[in-house]
């Protein structure tokens, strides 16, 4: 009798310890889940800095600026811009996620800063900084600029021996322009749908500009992938009766 108890016992334990796992692990997979989740954010697509700076070097001004910096980022956030002139030969540019659209630079939402340098008559020097988590690691070598190249005139107006700082307040996209913006990034999106077929960061799986390339997200042939032929609903080939 004694036996049957112990034995009976470890079996109720044994029970009771693996539901206990699996609540626990379950709980480890939804936490898990939420982490992913939030490590893929639309603040970590990636930016083309190479493309950024030549933006800033063709700018005609700063909304010229921000429509371009908007058609290079592939999220979905609208990138707003600030450029202040310092002095007469420094100018500072910072893109940012406005986030609560205040207009304001939080540390939080900054993308990147171009510090720009009027080093001689005719000569300047820019370089970008990347911030956060996301682009933190972008620092570009010092970029050189001489009057002659093809530039915009953000940049060529500071050769001019007259020139006198136009931003000395700084100009901010505003909550008006930014949603300017979003709407002429979507057309832009919608005309060039072949810069954008690459999935959003958010692992959604959508891509901009339709469907996919190639058919590779099931638009594409019919009757399986590579890898497997699907069999289901096969006709089973009529066997011959022997006499």
């Amino acid at each position: 009798m004694n036996q049957t108890v112990r034995t009976s016992t470890i079996f109720v334990a044994t029970i009771f310890g693996l539901a206990s796992l699996g609540q626990t692990t379950g709980c480890r997979d939804r936490d898990d889940g939420t982490d992913r989740w939030v490590t893929t954010e639309n603040t970590n697509v990636k930016i083309d800095w190479d493309k950024v700076n030549e933006a800033y070097k063709l700018a005609e001004g700063p909304e010229d600026f921000e429509k371009r910096v908007n058609e290079i980022y592939e999220g979905d956030e609208v990138v707003s811009v600030a450029v202040q002139d310092l002095d007469a030969s420094q100018q500072v540019v910072t893109g940012f996620f406005d986030q609560n659209t205040d207009g304001k630079i939080d540390d939080s939402e900054k993308i990147f800063t171009i510090k720009r340098t009027v080093t001689g008559e005719g000569a300047a020097q820019y370089e970008t900084e990347g911030h956060g988590a996301a682009y933190g690691s972008y620092h570009s070598p010092m970029l050189s600029i001489v009057s002659g190249m093809m530039l915009g005139s953000m940049l060529s107006s500071a050769f001019r021996p007259n020139y006198v700082p136009v931003y000395t307040q700084a100009y901010t996209t505003s909550a008006q322009r930014a949603g300017s913006l979003h709407a002429e990034r979507s057309s832009y999106r919608a005309a060039n749908p072949s810069r954008f077929s690459k999935p959003k960061a958010s692992g959604s799986g959508k891509r901009y500009g339709g469907g996919s390339k190639g058919g590779r997200s099931g638009g594409g042939r019919s009757g399986g992938g590579r890898f497997g032929i699907r069999r289901a609903g096969r006709r089973a080939r009529p066997q011959r009766l022997e006499a």
